[in-house]
């Protein structure tokens, strides 16, 4: 992997490790339905005036029912999940068990081509779930009201995040860039109807919209324009690495910005559940850095 591009992964893995703070900020002012309301449509807004520039086309006539499939799973569920949780825990918890999303995968794809798992990926999803259970039974954000309704509602924004992935997979060929913005469009659209029936608690601040922004152009438009840019240069293999990163990030910026207290088991429990992402998915560092086509 070049320079350039290890940088572009690192980047990435800062941004979306990002992710996780701006939502501690924005959701308990906005709450989950404004606050993905404004995400999606900030970051619809950005990749068209990208789409504009770059002369793509989203081909809705043939396509649009893709878009709102991708949009429902890729975005619109997992980032309503994941703002409400946001209420309730820290966002290094947030971003740790983010990282199980490639376990959900894996078990997804077996079900849906009907296939056994290997003694390897079981080991891997047994680490997962330890990994898990560590972090959320010695993290003290767990004795909070609501707390285990907010970690069910983050494994189950990860589990739409497989869902979405092996969708992808089998869905009809759409340019990535199309991907990206045709979901964020249907996400808009999805999350809408939603809105009137929670509305904001709380009336915003300019450090909570600078926060709403950052979290729909930067965390959403300018990571997948990243991310694309990634899988065109080193391949997929590649860019999964920055599952393996952003966690820390995620923890990095907890600390750094909200004060958040990690303890040993926030490090334990991310280790375990990385290495059990690892066994299931089969990433090598060795193999992901050297890897340059898909």
């Amino acid at each position: 992997m070049s320079t350039a591009n290890l940088l572009r992964l690192f980047l990435l893995a800062a941004i979306w490790g990002g992710s996780f703070l701006f939502m501690r900020i924005a959701a308990p002012v906005l709450g989950a339905a404004v606050l993905i309301e404004y995400r999606v449509l900030f970051a619809s807004l950005f990749l068209a005036a990208i789409g504009v520039f770059l002369k793509k086309s989203l081909q809705l006539r043939q396509h649009w029912k893709h878009y709102f499939i991708l949009g429902l799973f890729n975005s619109a569920l997992p980032f309503l999940m994941f703002a409400f949780a946001a209420r309730t825990l820290s966002a290094s918890v947030l971003a740790v068990l983010n990282a199980t999303t490639p376990l959900w995968g894996t078990l997804i794809a077996a079900v849906w081509s009907r296939t056994m798992v290997s003694a390897k990926v079981l080991l891997g999803l047994a680490l997962g779930t330890c990994g898990v259970a560590l972090l959320v039974g010695f993290d003290h954000v767990s004795s909070k009201p609501g707390a285990a309704i907010a970690i069910a509602a983050v494994l189950f924004a990860s589990f739409n995040y497989g869902i979405a992935s092996n969708y992808a997979k089998h869905a009809k060929a759409v340019e990535p860039f199309a991907n990206a913005h045709g979901s964020m469009w249907a996400s808009t659209l999805l999350v809408l109807p939603v809105v009137p029936f929670f509305p904001a608690p709380g009336a915003p601040t300019f450090g909570i919209m600078s926060a709403v922004l950052a979290l729909g152009i930067l965390c959403s438009g300018v990571a997948y324009l990243i991310y694309f840019r990634l899988i065109q240069d080193v391949g997929p293999s590649s860019a999964l690495t920055v599952t393996f990163l952003s966690p820390l990030f995620g923890i990095l910026w907890g600390v750094a910005f909200l004060s958040e207290t990690v303890g040993w088991y926030t490090f334990v429990g991310a280790a375990i559940v990385l290495t059990g992402t690892a066994l299931v998915t089969g990433f090598r560092p060795s193999l992901g850095l050297k890897a340059r086509t898909a």
